[in-house]
């Protein structure tokens, strides 16, 4: 049996407890033998529920970073993603960081050059590329199914559900609200779809009409609104070196009943994709003359009476990061690709407070 591995855990709040803990845990052959976080009750907690309080718990990154690990998940906020995240390659880890890669294009580079100096894997954590639908969608993507994709919206739309905790509402060490936070997942999924990675330029709006209310049905609670310093909603229009256009909508409050959150729309000039709603698919062409709608069955088929589990995507997600690091299998999301993701997020946002069009050619 292969020795197992042993992982680090960076940030043990809910993105931690919510996907990469239970993940890792049922990954079997790993260990997580070290904890972190600036609050040592969730490191402690943490702990105990998957280490059975074997493991070592720290409140500063460096000291864990010391410890004898193959792996680190970076899951802190996304203003200290690039240093804790070059830190750990700089030690000799691989590292899972957490979308987005980063707060901007600049820092995003800096770990691309970490990881390649210290020929340590580095992947982010859009998880969303291993559900059923989509893994169905890119490989239709990939047999030509769809021709050449020239239009596409990226869509992450929530009506009243703006997180309230931790530190999602600071503008600053967030690096943004819903278009960093969401909107990054709907924009990875429609680039890995198109496998366009050229922007050319970007158009974007950021709103702030809705985080001063205090009426607010949201789904978490009333936000506080001296702390809501992220805008509520934000849209770009973002055009492809080849000419293919994006259109990315997200919003954590927007006046509107379309909700769907981490969907892409394209179309193609043999066909199109959409997805109502994350888990289901619908594929759209013509042919013998007619038009067609395809909708895949996208779980796992038994014998009467039994509808099979698929995996768990959050599962794909770990085992293709812990097979990576054992030569064992390709790591599903680069981080050349996450990259311009953070790349074009960054373009939008500096066009909205400048009122112009932001052209990524100009970028050093």
């Amino acid at each position: 049996m292969a020795k197992k591995l042993k992982y680090g855990i960076i940030g043990c709040g809910g993105i931690a407890n919510g996907k990469h803990l239970p993940a890792t845990k049922r990954l079997g052959d790993v260990d997580i033998t070290s904890y972190c976080d600036i609050i040592p009750q969730r490191a402690e907690e943490a702990n105990i529920k998957y280490s059975e309080g074997k493991g070592k718990v720290f409140t500063n990154y460096k000291d864990l970073l010391k410890e004898e690990l193959d792996a680190v998940c970076v899951l802190t906020p996304n203003n200290s993603h690039c240093e804790i995240t070059v830190a750990a390659l700089n030690s000799g880890k691989h590292v899972m960081c957490e979308k987005p890669m980063a707060k901007n294009y600049a820092e995003a580079k800096v770990m691309i050059t970490a990881s390649v100096t210290n020929k340590k894997l580095l992947t982010i954590g859009y998880q969303n590329r291993f559900r059923p639908d989509s893994l169905f969608l890119k490989a239709e993507c990939e047999k030509g199914t769809l021709g050449e994709i020239y239009y596409a919206k990226a869509t992450a739309l929530r009506r009243r559900a703006v997180p309230t905790w931790g530190v999602f509402l600071d503008e600053e060490k967030q690096g943004g609200g819903p278009l960093i936070d969401i909107g990054t997942h709907a924009l990875d999924l429609t680039l890995f779809m198109m496998n366009n990675y050229e922007p050319a330029y970007a158009v974007g709006t950021v709103f702030h009409k809705l985080n001063k209310e205090k009426d607010t049905g949201n789904a978490w609670g009333d936000w506080n609104t001296k702390e809501f310093t992220a805008e509520d909603s934000a849209f770009g229009f973002i055009v492809m070196k080849n000419g293919a256009t994006i259109m990315l909508e997200s919003s954590w409050a927007l006046n509107t009943t379309r909700q769907r959150e981490a969907c892409t729309t394209l179309c193609g000039t043999k066909g199109g994709a959409d997805m109502p709603k994350q888990g289901e698919l619908v594929l759209n062409g013509c042919k013998n003359g007619k038009l067609y709608n395809m909708n895949p069955l996208l779980q796992a088929q038994g014998v009467d009476f039994f509808d099979g589990d698929a995996d768990k995507f959050t599962d794909l997600e770990a085992r293709t990061f812990r097979d990576a690091i054992r030569g064992k299998g390709k790591l599903y999301v680069l981080p050349e690709q996450a990259m311009v993701v953070t790349q074009i997020l960054d373009g939008i946002y500096k066009s909205a407070k400048t009122g112009k069009p932001y052209y990524f050619d100009k970028e050093q």
